[in-house]
Parts: structure tokens; C-alpha cells; sequence
């Protein structure tokens, strides 16, 4: 059964979760987050989080295949791109046409209908072979695969960060030891003068 993105999602935090208490390497977050967004099914997300406690794969509810939004809601969003322009764009000429009859005084002829008419005739036929080959909900599903992959460059993002910050904890640390050192090795030089005046002198 196909897994949702409240599927994926779920995965990932628990990943982020066993990264934070230390279970998870950088590396392996990072393989096992990218295979969790790329998972199409819920066997694709099995595995990711077998050796982790108190960790678990979300389970598909019976009879229902999970849905990023209900078919209302993308033919909604579907229809409202498809028409968007034609409602700014027909707004815009309208109000330059109501413009041009208060200057004038008088009305004159609508040709905003020039604009309208042609391209609302071809809209009308786009929209109907859409809604009857289901392109709202194809829409619907490559919009969530393209805010999957932006969820994932940031979770990629926030990783080289953290890399980035480790990497120079270890660098600082390691120019303190060589400072240390360096201090402790001018201590002992200082240490050993007054000793080899004191040989000097009894020679």
C-alpha cells in the first residue's frame, strides 16, 4: 500500500529524534532520511527504523490508501491556477475599461470581452478534459513530491550545518591541545633555567 506524506514525515522525525539521543550517525540519518522521503510504500519505509527503541513504522489504515488531500480540495487548488490568470488579467482590463468610461463620461464599448471570451472558451475545455482525466489529483500529488524534495534539502541543509559546527568544535579543540601543550613545554623551559644557573654556579 502506498504510504502518505504524514507517513514520510512521521519517519523522519523519529530519525531526527535517534540522531539527537546519539543513535544515529550523521551519516546514516542522512542515508536513512533520504530513503524515507523517497519511499513510495509503506515496505519501502520498513527497515528505517527496525534498530531503533521505542521507534515504529506508521501502519496503512484498512480499506483507505492515504491521500495528501482530499480530491475536493485539489480540483480547488487545481482549477484555481488554472484560472488565475484569466480572473487577474480580465480584472485588470475591466478596470482600465471603467477607467476610460468615467473619463469619457459615458460608456463605451466593452472590449475587455475580446480578452475574456477567447482565452475563458479555451480554459473551459482545459478544464473539463482535466477534471475527467483526473489531472487535479496528479497535480496534487507531483506539488507534494516537489514539497518533499524541498523538506529534504533542508533536512540536508540542517546536516551539513551540524557537520560543519562539529568539524570546528574538533578544530578548536585540537589548536587548544596544541596551545596547551606549547604552554606546558614553555613552563618546563622556565622550570629548568634557574636549575642549570645553579649548575653553572657550582661548576
Amino acid at each position: 500500500m502506498r504510504a502518505a506524506d504524514a507517513d514520510r514525515q512521521a519517519v523522519a522525525e523519529q530519525l531526527r529524534v535517534a540522531l539527537e539521543e546519539g543513535r544515529l550517525e550523521l551519516h546514516e540519518y542522512d542515508e536513512r532520511l533520504q530513503r524515507a522521503y523517497a519511499a513510495k510504500t509503506y515496505g519501502d519505509l520498513g527497515g528505517l527504523l527496525d534498530d531503533l527503541p521505542s521507534a515504529s513504522v506508521p501502519v496503512p489504515r484498512a480499506g483507505a490508501v492515504p491521500q495528501t488531500v482530499s480530491n475536493g480540495e485539489a480540483t480547488r487548488r487545481w482549477l484555481g491556477e488554472v484560472w488565475g490568470s484569466w480572473v487577474a488579467v480580465v480584472g485588470l482590463t475591466s478596470a482600465i475599461w471603467l477607467v476610460s468610461c468615467i473619463a469619457s463620461g459615458g460608456l463605451v464599448y466593452f472590449w475587455p470581452v475580446w480578452v475574456a471570451g477567447p482565452w475563458g472558451a479555451v480554459l473551459v475545455m482545459v478544464s473539463l478534459g482535466g477534471l475527467a482525466s483526473g489531472e487535479p489529483r496528479r497535480h496534487a500529488e507531483k506539488r507534494a513530491r516537489k514539497e518533499e524534495a524541498r523538506q529534504l534539502k533542508r533536512e540536508r541543509r540542517e546536516l551539513r550545518r551540524a557537520e560543519e559546527a562539529q568539524q570546528f568544535q574538533g578544530e578548536r579543540g585540537e589548536l587548544r591541545r596544541v596551545e596547551e601543550a606549547q604552554q606546558l613545554e614553555g613552563e618546563r623551559k622556565e622550570l629548568r633555567r634557574p636549575e642549570d644557573a645553579g649548575d653553572g654556579r657550582t661548576a
